[in-house]
């Protein structure tokens, strides 16, 4: 008797913890979501259309707020969302909440709040230490249940996002992250230290995915408490190592003096108030910068500087350290939001109708890298040189973006540029072009007989302005194209068209 009593007291001892690991585990699934989105994507091709929609699919996992936490790629350009529990065959209509596409996340709420019944928010924990083993929980392609995969924490340091070519800290695991996995949370001791969000496709590389690491999450966390977004807030300086000890001499510093030194700053960036090109940034937000540009962020790890400053909100103050021809001086930033972009080609926008303006059967648009991308995913090789090379061009006040003849429709006022396309535009009537909203109203209210348009090597295309007004309605029924020019373009002029025109009422 005896014996047997000992007997079931082990066997109670070893099945209690197994029960509550097994409820914990089922648990945490039932706050893992299913995401089915159908996405219609702008036609950069044809900026007035939109591409055939695609159904895509992507995990997420509840959080606190009654919200879902998933990736931005996942719900991007999204025209119907709906969710899924796990286990549950019924779908419930979504929304997005808040999104950050720099950072690749995005919140959802739910229309009907019973979805959330039965399912226990995730809590954010800390990133685990390398080597460590972490849980990722989603819905990969090939099956509808739900899978678990594990790996190791095996590298965390910055890395350029894939969704928005975001430049962000990221942590890197061995476990396989497929299409559909996206979204899903990385789970370590029942929190979420991050959400899956990539795979590394390099020759040789396998089963190496990337997430979103607490850091990041819990800044846009911050950041959609108000629900405007502002995003990662910019130094507003380029930089480059100081590994030369020549170099280094030539800046003033001493052999055991590390940091990065200073070679443009943007006039309109906080930056601008206390560096100057030639000094040599040493210290950014209390954290010492090495010569290889690197920050110790926690102990014996290291990635970019730039870690001290996306830990920072619009509007922080950031303590700097660093020399000028040898001197040591301090200083107070205060960070404001990052513009759309310091190169003349915009980065990759989502969620919103691409610019356009019809001319005399020209199409014209702003460069960007949503054209650049829609050449696919050989675009590095396929899309036009000239675009490719603007995009290592820095953007000034004098020259913000580019703008690009897209292609000619062919009617007889654009008889002899039929074949013309992918042209980059440098002036209109000897006027330099600034940005795209300056070039349309230019061409808006031209009161030439002729628009000459020229690039910069000197090549031009005249076209008549009366003709181009009188073919104007025909071009557009023979093309089937709704509007001559993208939504709001004009609201600027036609603002200030109404406002001169109430002054001049008697």
């Amino acid at each position: 008797m005896k014996q047997l009593l000992t007997f079931c007291l082990l066997i109670l001892c070893f099945t209690q913890p197994a029960s509550a690991e097994n409820r914990e585990r089922e648990q945490i699934k039932r706050s893992i979501i299913k995401i089915y989105t159908t996405a219609a994507a702008p036609d950069y091709f044809n900026p007035w259309a939109l591409l055939n929609a695609q159904q895509l699919s992507g995990s997420g996992a509840v959080i606190e707020g009654k919200r879902i936490l998933t990736n931005a790629h996942v719900v991007a350009n999204g025209s119907f969302i709906q969710v899924q529990r796990h286990g549950d065959a019924e779908k419930f209509r979504a929304q997005v909440k808040f999104v950050s596409h720099d950072a690749d996340l995005a919140l959802l709420t739910v229309d009907d709040e019973s979805f959330f019944e039965d399912t226990r928010p995730l809590a954010l924990g800390k990133l685990p230490d390398l080597q460590e083993e972490v849980t990722v929980y989603g819905y990969p392609i090939g099956g509808k249940s739900l899978s678990i995969t594990r790996g190791v924490l095996s590298r965390v340091e910055h890395q350029y996002y894939a969704h928005a070519e975001s430049y962000l800290m990221a942590g890197q695991i061995d476990a396989a992250i497929n299409p559909g996995n996206s979204g899903g949370p990385v789970i370590s001791g029942g929190r979420i230290v991050g959400v899956a969000m990539q795979t590394n496709n390099s020759n040789g590389a396998e089963n190496l995915g990337y997430f979103v690491p607490p850091s990041v999450i819990d800044h846009v966390l911050k950041d959609a408490e108000d629900g405007v977004h502002q995003g990662f807030p910019e130094l507003g300086a380029v930089t480059q190592s100081l590994e030369s000890p020549s170099m280094k001499a030539a800046a003033g510093l001493s052999e055991d003096q590390q940091g990065a030194l200073v070679v443009r700053v943007f006039e309109d960036a906080p930056a601008a108030t206390v560096l100057a090109p030639g000094d040599v940034l040493l210290e950014v937000g209390g954290f010492k910068i090495a010569a290889d540009r690197t920050i110790e962020w926690r102990k014996n790890q290291r990635t970019n500087y730039h870690y001290a400053v996306d830990y920072h909100h619009v509007g922080d103050e950031l303590p700097l350290r660093f020399a000028r021809n040898g001197e040591i001086h301090e200083a107070k930033i205060t960070l404001s939001a990052t513009p759309p972009s310091r190169s003349l080609v915009q980065g990759e926008k989502f969620d919103q109708r691409p610019r356009y303006y019809i001319y005399g059967g020209v199409v014209f648009v702003p460069l960007n890298m949503n054209l650049i991308k829609r050449w696919g995913n050989n675009w590095h090789s396929k899309a036009p040189i000239e675009y490719l090379y603007a995009r290592n061009q820095w953007s000034s006040p004098e020259q913000q973006e580019l703008v690009v003849a897209l292609k000619v429709l062919p009617a007889p006022v654009n008889l002899g540029y039929h074949d013309w396309k992918n042209w980059i535009i440098e002036s209109v009537n000897g006027e330099n072009i600034q940005d795209f909203q300056q070039f349309a109203q230019l061409m808006e209210t031209n009161e030439e007989p002729f628009v000459k348009l020229r690039d910069s090597a000197g090549y031009r295309m005249v076209l008549d302005a009366a003709s181009a007004l009188e073919q104007q309605p025909f071009i557009l029924q023979t093309y089937q194209i709704p509007e001559r020019h993208s939504q709001g373009l004009f609201s600027t002029l036609a603002n200030r068209e109404h406002a001169d025109s109430s002054e001049a009422t008697p």
